[in-house]
């Protein structure tokens, strides 16, 4: 796979906020206040399942998953951490990873269509961002 012919899926570009790219994959805030959410973005053109990236892809994916969900809940101290890779609606590979509150709006329930996207307050998304690249080590 070639990361020279990728870019990221429309309706990504849309619904996130770009903070910044690891060895594999980009790194975005969902534009939802109702969670915190990020997702991976793999840089791998036509990379649609985690199966279409190879076995050191792979490896680098997990690692980056674990490096970028543990940062999430130290910062967010949340009562859940969700982790998934469904792409019903975005073909393109991106994994969600989501933490989860026994009080929030969908809890327990998946977070996808329960309540409208919440528009974040922009100093406390600056925050918030702030924290995570300084966290994950993005520059």
């Amino acid at each position: 796979m070639s990361a020279s012919a990728w870019s990221l899926h429309s309706t990504l570009e849309k619904d996130t906020i770009n903070i910044g790219d690891l060895p594999l994959s980009r790194v975005l805030v969902i534009k939802d206040a109702n969670y915190p959410w990020l997702l991976l973005v793999p840089r791998r053109a036509n990379a649609i399942e985690i199966i279409d990236l190879d076995e050191v892809e792979q490896a680098q994916l997990m690692t980056e998953i674990n490096r970028v969900a543990r940062v999430l809940k130290e910062v967010t101290k949340p009562d859940k951490m969700n982790i998934a890779a469904l792409g019903n609606v975005v073909p393109q590979l991106h994994v969600h990873i989501i933490a989860r509150r026994t009080s929030d709006a969908a809890w327990p329930r998946p977070v996808w269509g329960v309540a409208p996207p919440l528009a974040h307050d922009p100093q406390e998304v600056e925050t918030f961002i702030a924290a995570l690249r300084r966290k994950i080590w993005l520059s």
